[in-house]
């Protein structure tokens, strides 16, 4: 269990049926981020993880053009609140707590963690979001929320009832 886990008071499913949606999401979770958060996404390859990070990019007001940052490990994009995007898809375990990703809080920002299953010294998460692949339904995924702070499990689903 990662270091500053917090055990999940709240978990539930969430089921989206195009980018369109992943992304609205994303969008409704940025505006109500406030900074200093801490969001953690898995799943594997081609599954939505950057997609869901762009919506929370355009929820805080980000209009730059935000990609995976899979070869850079980490892009900044300034808004409403400072996104840190981080990718640990080439990190090996351990990597990311040697290279001080969050040696440093940082409340003027919300950090945002693609590939977050592979490193162990993540501070402690907002909430974690793992999204999979539908069998047979491409466009579908289903995004597995687990929350410590019950005021984001309502916000969430809040965030999903707007969108449907």
């Amino acid at each position: 269990m990662p270091s500053g886990y917090r055990p999940a008071v709240e978990t539930f499913s969430i089921l989206s049926e195009s980018t369109e949606t992943t992304k609205a999401l994303g969008e409704r979770i940025g505006e109500g981020l406030s900074g200093g958060e801490v969001i953690l996404l898995s799943g594997p390859l081609g599954v939505g993880k950057t997609t869901l990070a762009q919506g929370i990019a355009l929820g805080l007001g980000i209009s730059a053009r935000v990609q995976s940052p899979s070869f850079v490990l980490e892009r900044i994009h300034r808004g409403r609140l400072t996104l840190r995007h981080l990718d640990f898809y080439r990190l090996a375990p351990g990597d990311a707590e040697d290279a001080g990703f969050f040696s440093e809080e940082d409340e003027s920002a919300v950090t945002v963690v693609e590939w977050a299953e592979r490193t162990e010294g993540i501070p402690e998460a907002v909430f974690r979001m793992s999204i999979s692949f539908v069998p047979g339904q491409p466009d579908t995924r289903v995004i597995v929320v687990e929350t410590g702070l019950p005021e984001w499990g309502d916000k969430i689903k809040d965030a999903v009832r707007e969108i449907h």
